[in-house]
């Protein structure tokens, strides 16, 4: 089972090239088997960044949720009180931002590994996480 972070969702949908290609492999691989998931919280934090003009999308917003919600293989996971509460009390140390936070959360409930490429979370020890790193990675 695998979560794919705010970015990663992102690209993907939106057809990047971005994506590493074992990464994409991982992806499509996953739309087989129909689990492939993303946190409600990544639909709130685009919109945010787009609003902020921090983040340029190749679509409307709703669009990019529209087109995301109609893969059959992809389900949005609510934000619930357990990812809520799960979310502030994550094992050992880990940066402050809620939505990381709460998509940690989610995947770790999910019992599944988040594709990011984010270097903060994949050096958190208590989350699997997919990536191949690049050069070029933050």
């Amino acid at each position: 089972m695998i979560v794919l972070d705010t970015h990663v969702w992102v690209w993907w949908v939106s057809g990047s090239t971005t994506l590493p290609g074992a990464v994409q492999d991982e992806i499509e691989a996953s739309t087989g088997s129909g689990t492939l998931h993303v946190s409600s919280i990544s639909a709130w934090e685009v919109a945010l960044l787009v609003k902020q003009g921090r983040l340029d999308l190749t679509m409307d917003v709703v669009d990019c949720i529209a087109k995301s919600e109609a893969f059959p293989f992809l389900r949005f996971v609510p934000v619930d009180n357990n990812i809520a509460y799960r979310s502030t009390n994550l094992p050992g140390t880990l940066h402050k931002d809620p939505a990381d936070r709460l998509i940690i959360a989610t995947t770790l409930i999910l019992g599944a590994k988040l594709i990011t490429r984010d270097k903060n979370i994949r050096n958190y020890p208590h989350v699997e996480t997919l990536w191949q790193s690049t050069s070029s990675d933050n």
